[in-house]
């Protein structure tokens, strides 16, 4: 009988099991699995270094330790791959009991939890912390429904996009996603059309130059500069941010992650055709190709469409909470209701990164959300903080390569 079972090992679940300290825990999946294949080659992440490390209750775990250690350039933009190296070692130093099997089913019994791995195997756990990320969670907008899987996919089904070389590639959306997938498309040798409902790309340029100004930026800007200035603090602060009445989180929490699309692509996006103001109103096939109607009435004809159209969060559709556990769990327009330590109304299970938005902000939407989450969800199990290293101790575990 397991004390905590983590479903996922990502940057949510492995910075809980570094917090968990004396209980019995297992965290089940491949360390950053979500990070190696459903993320483009060549992608950076849009979120500032300062706030992409995860958490351990002792120093020598951060993202810059990684980069010292193993010799890796401090770069910014953070590159993909430098992201899922530093996870994995993060992994390999802080929580040896992970474990690679997946997941198949989890079920509420008399007072713990019964989980089916992915072989057959039977486990048992007090408490489970759902930390499996946001790959279940893709939007496919009903306009694309009619279209063969062959011809339309989303963004995170993707780890390489070379494989659209030569082609014809409609791109929908407006964010991160969209806007860097039709960079690197174009790179790779495809022809791209944008299509995107809003009348302007939402380019983060001011906020890029306000970033150099390192005092102005402290004063406009939390460290995870997460929403536009003034905003940003209020989603830096969880405990605030879930006071504040619900008619204005809402609109502060889409204001906070509205489509925006990062400086550094601007020019890499120069050669590829942008529609704004464009809605996709019916789709359907001519001659193996895809043909797109839009809302102007005029045609666009493809050989793909690459939705970035983002992520809708319901947790029904974790496909291994068994229906009959889905069912106990409250829940607000697929976000479970969760307590200030994440917990669910089903006592014993958690919920921590983005199905945490609606109960305690934006924040946890992102990989910065993770070092805010994993102290409170350890102390809400009641887990004993991890004896503290001293600095002898943690400058040579930082010097070790996995």
């Amino acid at each position: 009988m397991l004390d905590v079972a983590i479903v996922g090992a990502g940057p949510y679940g492995l910075s809980c099991a570094a917090h968990l300290g004396d209980l019995d825990v297992a965290v089940f999946g491949e360390p950053m699995s979500f990070w190696r294949d459903h993320m483009p080659e060549g992608m950076y992440l849009r979120s500032p270094r300062e706030a992409s490390s995860l958490s351990a209750p002792a120093a020598g775990f951060e993202l810059e330790d990684y980069e010292r250690a193993n010799g890796r350039e401090h770069a910014r933009p953070l590159p993909l791959q430098t992201f899922i190296d530093y996870g994995r070692w993060f992994q390999a130093l802080a929580v040896p009991q992970n474990d690679p099997r997946q997941v198949a089913e989890i079920r509420s019994e008399n007072q713990h939890f019964e989980l089916t791995l992915g072989d057959g195997e039977l486990a048992s756990a007090r408490n489970v912390i759902v930390a499996a990320g946001i790959e279940r969670f893709a939007r496919r907008p009903a306009p694309f429904s009619t279209l063969p899987d062959e011809l339309v996919s989303h963004a995170v089904d993707h780890e390489r996009l070379a494989r659209f070389r030569d082609q014809h590639v409609a791109v929908v959306g407006a964010g991160q996603s969209a806007i860097e997938s039709a960079a690197l498309l174009h790179e790779a040798g495809a022809t791209v059309t944008v299509i995107a409902r809003t009348g302007r790309i939402n380019w983060l340029i001011r906020s890029h130059r306000l970033h150099r100004a390192k005092r102005l930026r402290n004063l406009l800007y939390g460290p995870s500069d997460i929403g536009p200035a003034g905003v940003s603090w209020l989603v830096e602060w969880p405990e605030v941010f879930r006071r504040i009445p619900r008619r204005w989180q809402d609109p502060l929490a889409a204001r906070a992650i509205r489509p925006a699309a990062s400086e550094w692509l601007m020019s890499r996006t120069q050669p590829v055709s942008i529609l704004l103001g464009r809605t996709v109103v019916a789709a359907g096939t001519a001659d193996g190709r895809v043909r797109l109607e839009l809302d102007d009435r005029s045609v666009i004809e493809s050989d793909q469409v690459l939705l970035g159209t983002g992520y809708q969060v319901d947790v029904a559709q974790y496909s291994f909470l068994a229906p009959t556990l889905v069912d106990k769990v409250a829940r607000v327009g697929g976000y479970p209701r969760l307590s200030r330590g994440f917990e669910s109304s089903v006592p014993g299970l958690y919920f921590v990164g983005a199905p945490a938005a609606w109960s305690l902000g934006p924040l946890f939407r992102f990989v910065a959300g993770a070092p805010w989450a994993a102290p409170r969800v350890a102390a809400s199990l009641g887990a004993q903080p991890p004896r503290t290293a001293s600095r002898e101790e943690s400058e040579a575990l930082a010097g070790k390569t996995p």
